[in-house]
């Protein structure tokens, strides 16, 4: 590929990423309209799926770059909510952990399969490559998004 065809692409890959990420963050805060959420709550509850079990504030502090006051707000207004509930850890009952309500979690996936019906027949013409490449690109870009959420916050910008 000649540079300026690569150029081209580039260019192109930057409008076509800023429209994605657009596009995704009002989705994002459509949806948490939709359940009485803020945005980043329902990202929270987001992440909270893909832990495998009950964690402390301080991890969702760490999940979401918040600060532990603003991570047990967070943690405030999903209990509110009836998302996730407090609990004491069973191994070190001075230590307070974040489970989510499995009913709620099973109705949040619902909603979340209703609404991306079709999105997995966005890829049924993509051979395993081409899923492959795709899914290490967004790997990649959720690393990069992580480093520079941290050079934002200690004020490198």
């Amino acid at each position: 590929m000649s540079g300026t065809a690569r150029e081209r692409l580039l260019d192109e890959l930057s409008v076509v990423s800023r429209r994605y990420m657009a596009s995704y963050a009002l989705f994002n805060q459509a949806v948490a309209d939709h359940l009485g959420l803020h945005p980043t709550d329902l990202q929270c509850l987001n992440l909270l799926t893909l832990e495998g079990g009950p964690v402390t504030t301080g991890r969702i502090a760490e999940l979401t770059g918040l600060t532990t006051g603003s991570a047990t707000r967070l943690v405030d207004r999903l209990e509110r909510a009836g998302y996730v509930v407090r609990e004491r850890d069973a191994e070190d009952r001075r230590r307070v952990l974040v489970a989510t309500v499995p009913e709620k979690i099973v109705e949040f996936g619902r909603m979340w399969d209703r609404l991306g019906g079709g999105w997995t027949a966005l890829f049924d013409d993509l051979d395993a490559g081409q899923l492959g490449l795709i899914v290490e690109h967004m790997r990649r870009t959720t690393e990069f998004s992580a480093r520079q959420v941290e050079r934002l916050r200690a004020g490198e910008f």
